[in-house]
This record gives structure tokens, C-alpha cells and sequence, in this order.
């Protein structure tokens, strides 16, 4: 059986500042106990000694709700405490740690002022007394001071750099999560709107085209909910790492093309190369694009017939639609912003690497050509070139 590995896991946040506050206590109670066994100092000096051990280690507990507050307290009832005793404990550790959640909080200008105030009172207290301070170790305390602020700078650093990481991140899931739901709204409406019209136009000449419409129009709109409860669905279940419902991709374009059909175009697949399992954010994208370019041709340029070539390379996908309608800008608008029209598919193809390309064509009607890099992804499947 393999050895498991235990990973010795320090005390963090109010637990660790209790576990810092404590030691320290202890290690300055045994130099303390020292003297009190030797018998130096004033019963009142002692007493008060001790009060300051207790109070500057219990502050440490609140250096995180008031750091600037525990940090001047901390740092003058410190330099007190080494006044009144003889013994060079290391309770120098509570204004430290202090001082390092200032500057962790990003209070760069007050942990500064602490720590120029501890060193100043260092300097002067080496001064005006016969202690065995020297100047080189003011100096190394100013080192470690600056040591202490300059780390808790960089944390503060670090965390403000990571929230603004996931606020860039919330907002491209919204704008992906707005695309999406333009996308597959707008496609199915605009179908359901063509088919619509063509059912009231055929109720009377052809009551069979028309129960087709209808038929597909209620197909329509039972997919639009599905996918907007699932859309939907995925903002409320923001715990889980995938949705529950695959996203479409290209296995689903026989279905675009029918709802095509019964708008009144004529829609042929043309597939080249060695079909193969696409990276879902490819498969994804060139499905909306081909069901964007279908909702173009069907609402925008009066095509009858649209041609929908998919070509698999090694490493890109190639997505043409092409319609013989009006052609032009016109018949196929760009609408501005993220997630319509032309301007939407580009945004899709750039995101992943690749191009598109939109317009007339010379010989007539409107192409839209897409490039969409995915690498050497997955194995050829069962289905050959055609």
C-alpha cells in the first residue's frame, strides 16, 4: 500500500493570530519567571510588566478588525514594557505581526508611520539609556521592519490582483451568458416568426404545409424554453462545475436545417475531411454561427436556397453558409454590440483564434466564412468525407 503523505498545516486567520498570541505569551513568561526566580526588579514593576505581556499578546486577537488600532497600541505598550524590564523577551513579535496586517490591508501610509515610530523609539530609548542597543541593531530592526511592510504590501498586492481577475472573469460569463441567450432566442423567434406568417399564408390554399408550420412553430418554442431554463438554470447553479444538459454543437444541425425548411428554404450540408469530436467551445461556436447565417438568410435576405459547407481540417474547422438571397449589407445587418447579428459570430470565431469573413458574394447572395482553430483534437469518426 502506498504511504500516504501528511502535510503539517499551520493555523491561519484569528486561530493562527490566537496560536501567535499564545506562544509568544508563554516564551516571554518563561524569561519572566527567570527574573522573578532571581528576584530582580519591584513587586510593582513586575506587576506591571505582566500587565503589559497580557495586554499587548490579547490585542493581537483584534489586529484584524482594527490592524492600524492593535498596531499603535501593540507598538507603544511594547516599547513600554522594555523600559520598565530587564529582560529582552521576544514580545517584539506582537507588533510585527501588527504591523504586517496593516500593510496586508493595503494601509501602506500607516504601517509606515508604525514602523518609523518603532525604530525612532528604539533609537531614542538606546539614547537616553545604558542599553546594550547599538546602532547596527536599529538598523537591522529598520531592515526587518521594512522587510515586514514590503510583504504585507505584495499580499495586499496578490488579493487585489485576484479579485479584479474574477471580476473580469463575472463579466465575460455574463456577456458569454448574454450572447448565448441571444443566439438561441433570436434564432427561434425569427423562425417562428417566418413560420407563422408562412401558416397563415398556407392555412387556406394547403391546410397541410400550414399544420406543418404550426407543428414546427410548437417545436420551436418548446426548444427556446428548454434552452432558456437551461441557460438560466446555469446561473443558479453556480457551485457545480458543468451543466447537467450537453451544449449544442454540429451533431444538432439536421435539426436547424429542418426548422430551415419549413421557413421556406432549401438547405443542403456539404461536409469535407475526416469528421472528428470537436473541443465543446468550437462545436458550440460554429452551430451558432450556422444558426445565426440561417436566421439572416430567413429573415433578412429573401434566399430560397442556402448551402452549408463544414470542412474538417487537422487542426480548424471550416464553416461556410452561403444563400443565394438580396446579398449586401443590408440583407444582413451587423447590429452593434457583443452577441448580434455579424458582429456576434466574429466575436466567436476571434475568441477562439480564428476569423470570419461576411458578404456578398460576386456571383450573387451573401456567404459567411468562418475559421475556427481547435489543434489535433480526438479521432476521426465512423462518418467519411461526402
Amino acid at each position: 500500500m502506498p504511504l500516504t503523505q501528511t502535510r503539517l498545516r499551520l493555523p491561519k486567520g484569528a486561530r493562527g493570530d490566537a496560536v501567535l498570541a499564545l506562544g509568544t505569551f508563554l516564551l516571554v513568561a518563561i524569561a519572566e519567571g527567570q527574573r522573578l526566580g532571581s528576584g530582580e526588579g519591584s513587586t510593582a514593576w513586575v506587576i506591571v510588566s505582566w500587565l503589559l505581556i497580557g495586554a499587548v499578546c490579547g490585542a493581537l486577537l483584534l489586529r484584524r478588525r482594527s490592524p492600524v488600532a492593535v498596531g499603535w497600541f501593540t507598538a507603544l505598550a511594547t516599547g513600554g514594557y522594555y523600559v520598565l524590564s530587564a529582560v529582552d523577551g521576544p514580545l517584539v513579535l506582537v507588533p510585527i505581526a501588527a504591523l504586517y496586517a496593516i500593510a496586508a490591508q493595503g494601509r501602506l501610509q500607516s504601517a509606515i508611520a508604525v514602523a518609523a515610530a518603532m525604530v525612532i523609539g528604539v533609537g531614542v530609548g538606546a539614547l537616553m539609556t545604558r542599553s546594550d542597543v547599538t546602532g547596527t541593531a536599529v538598523f537591522m530592526l529598520t531592515g526587518w521592519l521594512v522587510a515586514v511592510v514590503a510583504l504585507g504590501s505584495a499580499r495586499h498586492s496578490r488579493v487585489a490582483y485576484a479579485e479584479e481577475q474574477a471580476r473580469l472573469r463575472a463579466t465575460e460569463e455574463r456577456l458569454r451568458i448574454a450572447r448565448e441567450l441571444h443566439d438561441v432566442i433570436g434564432h427561434n423567434i425569427s423562425m417562428i416568426n417566418v413560420q407563422s406568417g408562412a401558416a397563415l399564408h398556407r392555412l387556406k390554399k394547403d391546410p397541410v404545409q400550414a399544420e406543418a408550420a404550426l407543428s414546427a412553430i410548437k417545436a420551436g418554442s418548446r426548444e427556446t424554453l428548454q434552452e432558456l431554463r437551461a441557460t438560466l438554470d446555469l446561473l443558479r447553479r453556480v457551485d457545480e462545475d458543468a451543466p447537467r444538459a450537453p451544449a449544442p454543437g454540429l451533431a444538432r444541425a439536421d435539426a436547424l436545417v429542418a426548422s430551415a425548411e419549413l421557413a421556406g428554404l432549401t438547405v443542403r450540408i456539404e461536409r469535407t475531411g475526416a469528421e472528428r469530436a470537436l473541443p465543446a467551445q468550437v462545436d458550440l461556436a460554429a452551430y451558432r454561427i450556422v444558426q445565426e447565417s440561417l436566421t439572416n438568410a430567413a429573415r433578412h435576405s429573401g434566399a430560397g436556397h442556402v448551402t452549408i459547407r463544414i470542412a474538417y481540417g487537422d487542426r480548424e474547422l471550416t464553416v461556410a453558409v452561403e444563400d443565394d438571397g438580396q446579398g449586401g449589407a443590408t440583407a444582413h445587418p451587423a447590429r452593434p454590440g457583443g452577441g448580434s447579428g455579424i458582429a456576434g459570430m466574429t466575436e466567436r470565431a476571434r475568441a477562439l483564434g480564428g476569423e470570419l469573413v461576411a458578404g456578398p458574394r460576386p456571383e450573387g447572395g451573401f456567404a459567411v466564412r468562418a475559421r475556427l482553430p481547435y489543434g489535433i483534437t480526438g479521432e476521426p469518426t465512423e462518418r467519411s468525407s461526402r
